[in-house]
């Protein structure tokens, strides 16, 4: 039997024929379980800027690289653009209220009552996170609706904090 003639396999996947909408994509894509991190930054002005993001991902170890990403049209993008450093503050799963708050566009001051340490480089980061990088923005490149930012990673924190994880578009931990 040729390759193509093979039975039917139960495992096979119903392959969707359907035209690829954001909604379908969302929903398939959110079958990958993330973890939750807040990235935070100055303007040039010295004001804080952060965000609640789940688009960080480990890129190289040599040199030590990470990357992250950011919707074109939001208001933080110049500021992550332009900075010098950045962190990523990865929450532990007792910080849903704060991933909420940071990610909330009706918050005019999101530092507003959030505890907060101050990096060597002058960046603020999330006091209490199970993990904190501080980055050197290394690149920036605009790819589809979003910008893919590069951070070359100079220090690093750890709690024993369980990581914060979405999945299937909500927030939820790990089991032990």
């Amino acid at each position: 039997m040729a390759a193509n003639d093979a039975a039917p396999d139960s495992a096979q996947p119903p392959w969707n024929d359907e035209a690829l909408h954001p909604r379908l994509l969302r929903t398939v894509l959110g079958c990958y379980p993330t973890g939750v991190a807040i990235v935070t930054t100055r303007t040039a002005d010295g004001r804080p800027v952060g965000l609640t993001i789940n688009s960080f991902a480990s890129l190289s170890l040599e040199p030590p690289l990470v990357l992250w990403s950011l919707v074109n049209r939001s208001p933080s993008l110049q500021a992550f653009r332009d900075c010098a450093h950045f962190t990523i503050s990865v929450l532990g799963c007792e910080q849903e209220a704060l991933a909420r708050h940071f990610a909330n566009p009706a918050v005019l001051d999101k530092f507003a009552g959030t505890a907060i340490t101050e990096a060597p480089e002058g960046v603020p980061a999330i006091a209490g996170a199970a993990a904190t990088l501080v980055c050197a923005s290394d690149h920036h490149r605009e790819t589809g609706d979003h910008h893919l930012l590069v951070g070359r990673v100079l220090r690093v924190a750890r709690s024993e904090t369980a990581p914060l994880v979405f999945h299937g578009g909500r927030f939820t931990g790990l089991a032990a």
